[in-house]
């Protein structure tokens, strides 16, 4: 039995981007997942999931699964302070996506973690 296609035009993209690997998700209008990619998962090992190519190609292979599906438009969030972020939005975009926003939505410390103690020498 194959999937039917979903017709949703307009979806979300969600790019969170770490130090060591970059993963996409896309979500329909209602926030269900309808394909997702990683570095990972398009065949990069170790250090090299980090790297721009990689978050690249990562958007390229998720862009292609969302086409699939009939997904025209899409509204992009970014999350994290990885290599990928740019390259990533690039890829979505060269593929044919048509991206209509994108915001950061990284999160921000409301004081965070409490520093090391003071280095005595």
């Amino acid at each position: 039995m194959k999937k039917s296609k979903r017709t949703d035009r307009k979806g979300s993209i969600h790019i969170q981007s770490t130090f060591n690997n970059t993963l996409i998700t896309v979500s329909d209008a209602q926030g269900a997942c309808v394909c997702w990619s990683s570095a990972g998962l398009v065949g990069f090992k170790g250090a090299k999931k980090g790297t721009p190519f990689a978050a690249g190609m990562a958007a390229e292979k998720v862009a292609q699964l969302a086409k699939d599906q009939g997904m025209k438009q899409v509204d992009v969030f970014v999350k994290g302070p990885g290599a990928g972020r740019e390259t990533a939005i690039r890829a979505l975009e060269a593929a044919g996506l048509q991206i209509t926003s994108i915001q950061d939505v990284t999160g921000i410390p409301h004081n965070g973690c409490r520093p090391p103690k003071r280095r005595r020498v």
